[in-house]
């Protein structure tokens, strides 16, 4: 794999974003296709309208379970790196963080991160600003 950095860090899942995502998104226009073509038939409408409402429920399906796998890595993101502060400072994080924030700062190494989120916090700086910021990389390989 190669180095981590500002440039490479987004990880994309191809089966998610480059196969699923498209499939469901064809079918829904699909159905959608289908049910105005249908509009007139009283014998098609019933189950064009069917496949319509269950494609859309289908693409919703999975971006939600993408968005709460997101949501759960967000949360143990800022409890370790509240963690890792209060073991560099004995203090936790400084409570004008962000989340969007502290998931930025995870990237900086120990040496740099301390000065780095105080920084964060008394400019509210943004969370691609933090990671521009970051001189010495700490990859992050397990999020997707």
């Amino acid at each position: 794999m190669e180095t981590q950095n500002y440039a490479k860090h987004r990880q994309t899942v191809g089966a998610f974003h480059f196969f699923l995502l498209p499939v469901l998104l064809l079918t829904f226009g699909g159905s959608i296709t289908n049910l105005v073509l249908s509009w007139g038939d009283h014998t098609r409408i019933y189950s064009a309208s069917l496949l319509c409402v269950l494609s859309f429920c289908m693409m919703l399906l999975a971006l939600l379970a993408r968005m709460f796998a997101l949501k759960a890595q967000d949360r143990a993101i800022r409890a370790e790196e509240n963690l890792r502060h209060y073991v560099l400072t004995g203090k936790l994080l400084d409570a004008r963080l962000t989340v969007r924030q502290v998931i930025g700062l995870r990237f900086a190494a120990d040496e740099e991160f301390v000065a780095l989120a105080q920084r964060a916090a008394a400019e509210g700086l943004s969370e691609d600003d933090i990671k521009k910021s970051v001189k010495s990389w700490r990859p992050d390989t397990y999020r997707v």
